[in-house]
């Protein structure tokens, strides 16, 4: 097994043992989006309400992006190219000015953009979905990559203040679940507002079958560990685990370079 190759990058002197048709998802089209969103309103729980009308102002804490919606449609006019509706669910967290009590409440936030996905009337039948009646068209997925945003502004507003009419959304009910207490989506007389930064990678996959060069079967060499209880000794498992460094010293950002001298863009 000298010869064997691993998973990395291949040294220029190995070739390929054959070519494999294998099927899985190809990238057609992608994007990356960068969206500074301002002045978002912030749908406060009921405990939270309270707050907002005694607080001369608020202090932002964090952001976390809790779900997103990704639904497609086929445009008619311009064959293979799809809208990709995406919408955001944040739970938004501030601090009321001066009682410091805790503001917990949901964004929503709503993009589309355009995305070629190919065309195909392709059939699928497959045994592991064969219990389901009728045919199924392949069509284009699309998929959504997407970080926690960045808190850029919060704050409060007289409801007279705001332009455009109530912005009252139908949230999902798990939503509702994750903030631990029912919201209020009317009109109150005060409302909070924050501006968010979020990045995003949107993508348009489909089922395809490619042809890719192969060196040998993916084997590991890595031995399966024990859970540390009378298999091995804890002390001995710990010893291997190196010195968490960058947790104590976190990196320079002119030390962060390597990523920019590949020469990718």
């Amino acid at each position: 097994m000298a010869d064997r190759v691993l998973p990395g990058p291949a040294d220029s002197c190995e070739k390929p043992h054959e070519a494999v048709c294998i099927h899985t998802s190809k990238i057609f089209d992608t994007c990356k989006s960068k969206d500074c969103i301002e002045d978002l309103r912030v749908y406060p729980t009921t405990t939270s309400q309270a707050y907002i009308e005694s607080a001369f102002s608020v202090r932002p804490r964090c952001a976390e992006l809790m779900y997103v919606d990704v639904e497609t449609e086929e445009i008619c006019f311009n064959r293979g190219y799809y809208t990709v509706d995406v919408t955001y669910y944040y739970k938004i967290k501030g601090e009321a000015y001066p009682s410091g009590n805790e503001i917990v409440g949901l964004s929503v936030f709503t993009k589309r953009v355009i995305l070629y996905g190919s065309d195909g009337d392709v059939k699928i039948f497959s045994s592991a979905n064969s219990f389901i009646p009728g045919q199924q068209v392949q069509q284009p997925t699309a998929v959504v990559e997407a970080v926690d945003p960045i808190v850029l502004c919060m704050k409060l507003a007289e409801s007279g203040c705001v332009c455009g009419d109530p912005d009252i959304r139908q949230v999902p009910p798990f939503i509702i679940q994750q903030l631990g207490d029912d919201i209020i989506m009317t009109l109150t007389p005060r409302i909070m507002l924050v501006t968010l930064g979020q990045f995003s990678i949107i993508r348009m996959e489909r089922d395809a079958q490619l042809l890719i060069p192969t060196y040998c079967y993916c084997l590991p060499d890595k031995e399966c560990a024990g859970d540390g209880c009378g298999t091995e000794d804890p002390c001995t498992l710990f010893s291997r685990i190196p010195f968490p460094i960058n947790e104590f010293f976190p990196p320079d950002a002119e030390n962060n370079t390597a990523a920019s001298d590949c020469g990718c863009d």
